[in-house]
């Protein structure tokens, strides 16, 4: 029987009274499970933590004070318990070290998605799916007039441009994301990052399946030589830089909102759009589908009748 209050969402997380943790926490608790590290579901501060390895590497990157007798290393497709909670960490895709988590209780399984996307990465896991009972997921893009488009037509739209290019990116995951896009296939670019994405790239770099091929951003290198730069900043960046001349702009995101004003429109997104949403759906098989970060009233409307499709209930 499904436990309506299994995963519920309380102030400090998504908590589960029948194994007494949390899940991407954001304020401190005894016991945290975290999904990827990305700040909006990754925070320092628990007396516990569970996570992959590469996202204790991004958090350790981000917090100096991080205590090592706290974390709880898992692989992934590794089984543990909490409680009586039975648990596996399954592969997300949407940054590398991302999980989705999988609980089984009482011969009912629950799966927590975190942030994940179905497109190809060369610098992650790829997405792995498992069948559940309970689907609680994300639903940032889940309306279905959005359509990502494909990555490799969005990222050659940076060729044969007769300028250096200012793309202003997420710090963790995205800006990996498109270095090894642009390696793959604008090999002519050379790519510079900012300095605060450098050691994020050298930990994709140990870490991760991709040598990626970069340089840290200096003055001279985008003044000097061919304009063939694409220089990787980050979104506070890019946006102080609203007069900067000589160079094209573009912000890679899914987002509408964030193509406004820009050179080149680059709609690359790291989450599921709505098509891949439904297939995910159809893989995974729940019963019931339960709704977090975003709005899940249109994929009530699409379900009604044939699924039970509903927000995450509120402590």
């Amino acid at each position: 029987m499904i436990l309506e209050d299994f995963l519920v969402k309380a102030e400090e997380g998504y908590y589960c009274r029948y194994g007494d943790f949390y899940i991407d926490a954001l304020l401190p608790v005894a016991c945290n499970l975290i999904s990827h590290a990305h700040g909006d579901h990754a925070t320092n501060g628990h007396q516990q933590m569970f996570a992959t390895t590469a996202t204790f590497a991004f958090m350790r990157n981000k917090f100096s004070k991080m205590v090592e007798e706290h974390m709880q290393h898992v692989a992934f497709n590794e089984p543990f318990k909490i409680g009586d909670v039975e648990l596996m960490f399954i592969a997300a895709g949407h940054m590398l070290g991302s999980a989705q988590i999988l609980m089984r209780y009482r011969d009912v399984r629950y799966l927590y998605t975190g942030d994940y996307k179905l497109q190809a990465d060369p610098t992650c896991e790829p997405l792995e799916c498992v069948q559940a009972d309970v689907l609680i997921t994300e639903s940032t893009f889940a309306n279905p007039s959005i359509q990502h488009p494909d990555y490799v037509s969005e990222i050659l739209k940076l060729r044969d441009k007769p300028s250096n290019i200012m793309l202003g990116c997420y710090t963790l995951g995205k800006a990996q994301r498109l270095t090894a896009l642009i390696n793959e296939f604008l090999p002519e670019r050379e790519v510079l990052v900012h300095h605060k994405m450098y050691p994020v790239h050298r930990l994709y770099d140990q870490l991760g399946p991709t040598r990626l091929k970069y340089s840290l951003y200096n003055r001279k290198a985008m003044k000097e030589g061919k304009p063939n730069k694409i220089y990787l900043v980050p979104p506070l960046t890019f946006n102080s830089y609203f007069k900067a001349t000589n160079v094209l702009k573009a912000f890679a995101s899914g987002w509408e909102r964030l193509q406004r004003q820009n050179d080149i429109a680059l709609y690359i997104s790291d989450h599921v759009d709505w098509d891949d949403l439904l297939s995910f759906i159809a893989d995974v098989k729940p019963s019931e589908v339960w709704t977090i970060h975003g709005d899940g009233r249109q994929l009530q409307a699409h379900f009604a009748g044939q699924l039970t499709v509903r927000d995450i209930l509120k402590n």
